[in-house]
């Protein structure tokens, strides 16, 4: 083990559909190289010191990736704070609801939506990490929150967190069900799928509607993606729209944490984790995201 380095024991890693995208080229980082460790986020614990800001025993996080244990010299690993770690906010947070979910769903709704009392936010893939936190926020914002989602199960849980209405996009005309939920429109609508949900909603905004691009799951292995065809309602109504990647935010992100733990304490924040067990669970995980499977945060505890 090198001066100043840690051996960590990985305890739970992510399975994320954004890392679909690198498996086929360059995206939001550079494309994946074969035979590469799958990146991801995760939580462990220090087995092994020299490194007097890993002591052994402390539970940490960073960009593990898909693997048991590794030796690190400590850049990017940070041991999670115990004060902020307790109560209802688990450790798997660190990677889930206050990790790059829950942030990203904070900053694309503060700062990209631009929300204000009284909008109404449509978010698609309501129930996973991203569209639940982001709604669950919106809400004690006080705005009207849509979600969208793939099973009566999903609704059910969407309208048992607070949100007004639930959408299943699978069960009849969606941009019926748009008009009926919100007839006098969307002022913000935070997308995490892409395709042609995403053309619906575009159908469905207001003037000056604000559009946070967050994910394009039904993209991502799109042979021929679809892409926008609605594009001359950005003109009719002024629309903007806004992709982000999270880790531009980098710098805030300690707030951003503490705010979200303060709202899970507090009970004004709830959050689901969907955990597999076994390290050998992991491609299967991550495939099921690609077919709506999972219900909250993927993980994987490894075992």
């Amino acid at each position: 083990m090198p001066t100043g380095g840690a051996r960590i024991r990985v305890t739970h890693f992510s399975v994320d559909p954004g890392m679909r995208s690198r498996l086929s080229g360059d995206s939001y980082a550079a494309a994946l190289p074969l035979g590469e460790t799958i990146e991801s986020a995760g939580v462990g614990r220090v087995i092994e010191s020299e490194n007097p800001k890993l002591p052994v025993d402390a539970t940490v996080t960073g960009g593990f990736g898909w693997r048991e244990e590794f030796v690190t010299d400590g850049k990017g690993v940070m041991a999670l704070d115990p004060a902020l770690f307790s109560g209802k906010v688990t450790t798997t947070a660190a990677i889930g609801v206050l990790g790059v979910p829950g942030l990203t769903a904070y900053f694309g709704l503060l700062d990209l939506g631009k929300p204000k009392a009284g909008d109404v936010l449509l978010v698609s893939s309501a129930a996973g990490p991203v569209g639940a936190t982001a709604g669950q926020l919106a809400k004690l914002l006080g705005l009207t929150v849509i979600g969208i989602a793939g099973s009566p199960t999903k609704c059910a849980y969407l309208k048992e967190i607070g949100f007004d209405h639930a959408i299943n996009y699978r069960d009849g005309d969606l941009s019926k069900a748009l008009r009926a939920a919100a007839p006098e429109g969307v002022d913000i609508y935070f997308d995490n799928v892409g395709g042609e949900m995403l053309d619906r909603a575009i159908a469905a905004m207001k003037p000056h509607g604000r559009i946070v691009i967050s994910g394009q799951v039904a993209e991502y292995n799109a042979e021929k993606p679809i892409g926008i065809r609605n594009v001359t309602r950005f003109i009719t109504h002024r629309l903007t729209m806004a992709g982000l990647v999270v880790y531009d935010y980098r710098k805030q992100f300690p707030g951003a944490m503490a705010a979200l733990a303060e709202h899970i304490q507090a009970g004004r924040l709830s959050y689901r984790e969907d955990i597999s067990a076994g390290i050998e669970t992991a491609p299967e995980a991550f495939i099921g995201l690609f077919k709506s499977e999972n219900f909250g945060r993927r993980l994987i505890a490894v075992v």
